[in-house]
């Protein structure tokens, strides 16, 4: 223990609730060294993992990584919230008894970083400064160099955000211990891997993975998991699945700002990272805050919504990520960046990187390249010709700051005001271009009914939604119905409310295309939904909320937009709708304690679809 004193003194990490809770899990782990980290040792450390062969170069100033074949996305069966009150149980969160949970991850982990360093990450997931800060602060011990790597471009990392702690003992604690990949029984009966928040305890331990989510523990554990139970037990933020992006219109001088939840493959991360059309471009200026969570909470001096983006980087998908889906990420990969991918094609002799999508066909020449599991892509079978090059789950780790459009004030510390909370999935037909809606028990009973489809053609259900509230249902860690009442409360807060729609850019027409363009084009019907809520336009009442009418869509330079399409996905397809409410019922009848507003929001549309169809 002495040797650790040593360590933590010269590190300059003076706060004593840490100072115990790393000798602790030290102790437990067996590690064979302790090292704190800052962000300043981001140059060394990738030197060392270089010299290690943990990560190799990808061209300069960006770093290939691979992950053992069995870890490589998040894994929500072995993910569980855990607590020390029954009644934090939901229908989503695989709620567990902290009593339970803790001595078994403890077993786990104990020796299991024998011969290993334990490194000491002190991060902040909010903008230092924020009103969240309190929330937002943690530690993150683990036994993975790559893991620090990623948490310093995805976390703001320092000994300063824990010594200057107003309570010295409300931080996260995240404690990661990859174990022996080799042998954990992924997948099997015998799976040792867990994942657990104990979100009243405000404790994280993950235990069996390197990888991600699963390892990263700022991102998703403490980020969403931890922080939306937080936000619930101190009345005060929501904590959301959200992209976050500002609209400035040149010509008037006003900056807007839309926040909204999307499920897997339903666009978010390419609207987050969008850019004008090119017939807009003089005159909306679009700029990034994040692509995958906001914190939410109402300002008492003015009334408004705020929203920040915690995170300092983006780890995001590299299928499809491409200069037409993607440009503003492609820059913010490209070299210098200081960007490392995960699990993409690697050419040993070029350092070059390839992943499905990145172009329409892979590189011709296959000399030198190795897929995401590090075999020779010449090599391969005539059986496994065709398989990905790249793993479908491949990332890409990058600071916010490499963003182009990155947004001058993403880190103000008050974060932006929130004009819209939009919500979109994937959906063939039924669902519109867009669909505002203007009144808060609606737009948060729509959030808690979205949904993309899921094909399940053998048992007669095709096109039938699988429900993702609020795009949340991989992270909640506490009851569904108490998060809609939670929702009601902070929202219902504000004086001035924010605007709510539904968005789908994935309507099909009946030989198959899509009928909207998408991508860069989807601007058009956010610029709608700011006229609308200035009140500059009106649109169309429908029974599931306003539509636009074509006049009041911009749509300068859709020279190949059909009119028949166009009418298509302006319009709403009431026999769809009315089986879609059957649906929604029974999704909301899964959760206790649902507030009347939102069964009374569920009525409303209904009774309106009915009127619509008589």
């Amino acid at each position: 223990m002495a040797a650790i004193d040593a360590v933590l003194d010269e590190a300059g990490l003076t706060n004593e609730a840490v100072r115990s809770y790393v000798k602790h899990w030290a102790q437990h782990t067996g590690a064979e060294r302790v090292e704190v980290v800052n962000a300043s040792d981001d140059a060394r450390l990738i030197r060392e993992a270089l010299e290690a062969g943990e990560l190799l170069p990808a061209g300069k100033g960006r770093y290939y990584s691979r992950s053992h074949p069995k870890d490589t996305a998040r894994s929500e069966e072995r993910t569980v919230v855990a607590t020390n009150n029954p009644d934090d149980k939901g229908e989503y969160n695989n709620w567990r008894p902290a009593s339970e949970m803790r001595p078994m991850l403890e077993e786990r982990m104990a020796g299991k970083s024998a011969g290993k360093t334990m490194y000491v990450v002190p991060y902040v997931m909010a903008p230092p400064g924020s009103p969240l800060q309190a929330f937002a602060t943690g530690v993150e011990l683990t036994d993975t160099r790559t893991v620090v790597l990623h948490m310093i471009r995805m976390a703001r990392v320092g000994v300063q955000y824990v010594n200057e702690l107003a309570d010295p003992d409300y931080f996260v604690r995240g404690v990661h211990v990859t174990g022996d990949l080799d042998n954990l029984g992924q997948g099997t009966a015998d799976d040792q891997r867990y994942f657990v928040t104990i979100a009243d305890e405000r404790t994280i331990l993950h235990y069996g993975s390197s990888y991600g989510g699963n390892a990263l523990l700022g991102k998703i554990a403490h980020g969403l998991r931890q922080a939306t139970y937080d936000g619930w037990a101190s009345g005060k933020f929501l904590a959301e699945q959200f992209l976050l992006l500002g609209i400035t219109d040149k010509e008037t001088g006003r900056t807007y700002h839309i926040c909204g939840g999307m499920p897997s493959a339903s666009g978010k991360t390419n609207l987050a990272m969008i850019l004008s059309p090119d017939a807009l471009g003089d005159r909306y200026q679009v700029h990034f805050y994040g692509d995958d969570i906001a914190w939410l909470w109402v300002d008492e001096e003015d009334g408004r919504v705020y929203a920040i983006n915690p995170e300092y980087g983006a780890f995001g998908v590299a299928k499809d990520t491409n200069d037409v889906t993607n440009p503003t990420a492609v820059e913010a990969i490209s070299e210098g960046t200081g960007t490392i991918f995960t699990n993409v094609a690697y050419n040993e002799q070029t350092q070059d990187v390839w992943w499905e999508g990145k172009s329409k066909t892979p590189p011709a020449d296959t000399e030198g390249w190795r897929d995401w599991k590090g075999q020779l892509i010449s090599e391969r079978s005539e059986a496994e010709k065709d398989e990905p090059w790249a793993h479908p789950n491949s990332r890409f780790t990058t600071t916010l700051a490499n963003i182009p459009n990155i947004a001058p004030d993403y880190e103000n510390p008050k974060g932006v005001p929130v004009d819209a909370i939009i919500f979109g999935g994937r959906t063939r037909d039924r669902e519109p271009l867009i669909r505002a809606i203007t009144d808060l028990p609606e737009g948060v009973y729509d959030g808690l009914t979205l949904g993309a489809e899921a094909t399940f053609a053998a048992e007669g259900t095709e096109g039938v939604l699988r429900y993702d509230p609020m795009s949340m249902r991989p992270f909640m860690a506490y009851p569904e119905g108490a998060y809609a009442a939670h929702w009601l409360k902070v929202i219902g807060a504000a004086k001035e409310q924010p605007v709510f729609a539904h968005v789908n850019w994935f309507q099909r027409g009946e030989d198959g295309r899509f009928l909207w363009p998408g991508y860069r084009d989807n601007l058009r019907p956010l610029l709608w939904l700011m006229q609308l809520r200035n009140g500059e336009v009106t649109g169309r009442q429908t029974p599931v909320g306003i539509v636009p009418t074509k006049d009041e869509l911009q749509l300068e330079g859709m020279d190949d937009l059909r009119p028949d399409d166009l009418e298509t996905i302006l319009s709403i397809d009431v026999p769809r709708w009315q089986q879609e409410m059957a649906h929604r019922e029974q999704h909301l009848s899964l959760f206790r304690d649902v507030p009347e507003e939102i069964w009374a929001a569920h009525r409303r549309v209904s009774e309106a679809l009915d009127a619509e169809a008589t």
